[in-house]
């Protein structure tokens, strides 16, 4: 318990000391990622080298909604109708998504974005690193 309040006030403290506007971080935010690994509260990494499903965040202007999606071979998805609906506030310096659904709510700090790369910090003091998602058919194309 100890480690995960250490871990979190860290975290915390990333962001505050960060010199990056959370303002700019919200376009980045929208697209197709998965996840490439997610630190835990004790410090330990877990990577993700294949994931089954995505997920698809979508903004507009400050609400937005996260769906999960699997990626078939013809770069198509199948999905549920699930949907996780959320809200963006700036609160102390730092980039906040508020989710709602009929059965929780919690919410989760954007600690970076960009373009091919986003980190968000869970209720749980789990970092989450996700990467831009490519199709299976561009991961075949040669450069």
């Amino acid at each position: 318990m100890t480690h995960k309040l250490l871990y979190c006030l860290f975290c915390v403290l990333l962001v505050s000391c960060g010199s990056e506007d959370p303002e700019t971080m919200i376009p980045y935010l929208e697209g197709y990622w998965e996840i490439k690994e997610v630190t835990l509260d004790d410090g330990s990494v877990k990577e993700f080298r294949v994931n089954t499903t995505i997920d698809y965040i979508e903004v507009t202007d400050r609400e937005g909604f996260r769906k999960k999606l699997q990626p078939n071979l013809d770069g198509s998805f199948r999905t549920s109708n699930l949907v996780e609906y959320f809200k963006i506030t700036v609160s102390e310096d730092s980039l906040q998504m508020h989710y709602a659904t009929p059965y929780d709510e919690w919410t989760e700090t954007v600690i970076h974005a960009e373009d091919s790369l986003i980190q968000v910090l869970n209720h749980d003091g789990k970092m989450y690193t996700y990467k831009k998602f490519r199709t299976f058919s561009s991961m075949q194309e040669k450069p």
